[in-house]
């Protein structure tokens, strides 16, 4: 067992194994036949102690890691050299990454003790030379480097600590590594870089400083256009959407920022989101709603809402009860602000005309949500002036309807 992860049931298996079981299509745990309610993967990070002190301790088994250490390193010293076209070696090193069978403690001291975040941040913030005329070879290496940081971000066996060394160093040079994410954002060859240039923006929005530089109409701009339809058939791609979304409903807590997000029409792109027939992920709907619901503080975005109410107040209301707490909790100061604060009669129609959406809003308010969703989603339902039992007589009882959380 190299990569020991647990499932919610509590058992411990090697994250090669389980992977490939639950990629099979199963839904059980194989040790106890449980049905699994997450499919998530938690590090067992205790057993992985465990595992690198028998290793270390055991000549055949260092004998086997060390190879592996001196690859990420070797990789890493070619890239310092820069004398070469540093795309290839950077190739190297997001399937050293990658590798399953390369040993995490060596992947994570990598990152460290190894200084990969600080080269491969380097590599990024690099300016492009007056005499570089291959623009498509730039942007290569900008992919390059940012396929590696997306993977050291977003990976579960890289420790937290290391992934705050790599975040602390973009943010070092954070309009150049702002501006190079954005580059692809923009450029890149395929949606897989645009998607691992949004993780990685992701990743940086956490912090207080980095937000305003982030909060910018071209990056804005890109993001909404990443959860918007992937080809011409009009198809959203669920890695795009997840990505996007978590950049939008971050740099939604910017107040100068809503405007701007409602001017380059976050509020239709959120809604065909909402409103798709393909399942979302309940935290794609929670990071929906908080976007949704950013929009609807400023002016501009309640004019966006109000004036495509029956779509964008009927994507509200259809997806209330699949966006965990959170996202319910977003969707009703939605409704709020456009129906009660701001009385628009479009808002109110729609919301009386969707499907089920009076009583949805009664659910949550009995469903043990916060005293202001619960004083906010009384002033909903005051203004229909509903009553619980007329309420729920015309509403088609379903559990996953009224069991949202």
């Amino acid at each position: 067992m190299k990569s020991p992860v647990s499932l919610c049931t509590g058992v411990t298996y090697d994250r090669t194994s389980i992977q490939r079981w639950l990629d099979s299509g199963n839904t059980t745990c194989p040790a106890t036949r449980q049905p699994l309610h997450s499919t998530d993967l938690v590090p067992n990070l205790t057993l992985r102690r465990l595992i690198h002190h028998w290793s270390s301790s055991s000549s055949s088994a260092a004998d086997v890691a060390v190879p592996h250490r001196l690859r990420g390193g070797d990789i890493l010293s070619e890239l310092r050299a820069a004398s070469a076209d540093p795309v290839p070696a950077l190739r190297r090193l997001a399937d050293f990454f990658s590798d399953d069978e390369n040993d995490e403690f060596a992947k994570n001291n990598l990152v460290d003790a190894g200084g990969c975040a600080a080269v491969l941040v380097s590599i990024l913030v690099k300016k492009k030379s007056d005499d570089d005329d291959n623009d498509d070879g730039f942007l290569e290496t900008l992919e390059a480097a940012i396929r590696v940081l997306a993977l050291i971000l977003t990976s579960d066996f890289i420790e937290e600590k290391k992934k705050k060394i790599t975040i602390s160093a973009l943010i070092s040079d954070l309009n150049g590594s702002v501006s190079a994410l954005v580059s692809v954002l923009k450029k890149g060859s395929s949606l897989e870089s645009r998607i691992d240039s949004a993780r990685v923006l992701e990743s940086i929005i956490g912090s207080p400083e980095t937000k305003p530089a982030i909060a910018e109409e071209e990056v804005i701009a890109e993001l909404i256009r990443l959860i918007g339809p992937s080809d011409d058939k009009g198809t959203m791609d669920r890695r795009a959407v997840e990505a996007g979304l978590g950049c939008l409903a971050g740099i939604a807590g910017v107040r100068r920022a809503r405007a701007r997000m409602a001017r380059l029409g976050v509020v239709a792109a959120v809604t065909r989101v909402l409103a798709a027939e393909t399942e979302l992920a309940q935290g794609e709907a929670e990071r929906a709603m908080r976007v949704m619901e950013a929009a609807a503080g400023c002016a501009e975005g309640r004019a966006a809402i109000c004036e495509a109410a029956e779509e964008s107040v009927g994507a509200v209301v259809g997806r209330i009860m699949k966006a965990g707490r959170e996202g319910a909790e977003a969707a009703v100061a939605v409704l709020w602000m456009v129906c009660h604060y701001f009385r628009d009669r479009r808002a109110a129609d729609a919301v009386a005309a969707a499907d089920g959406g009076l009583t949805k809003i009664l659910l949550l308010m009995q469903s043990g949500c916060s005293p202001a969703t619960r004083q906010m989603a009384a002033d909903l339902l005051k203004i229909f002036r509903v009553n619980s039992k007329s309420c729920l007589a015309g509403y088609d009882t379903k559990p996953t309807h009224i069991m949202p959380f």
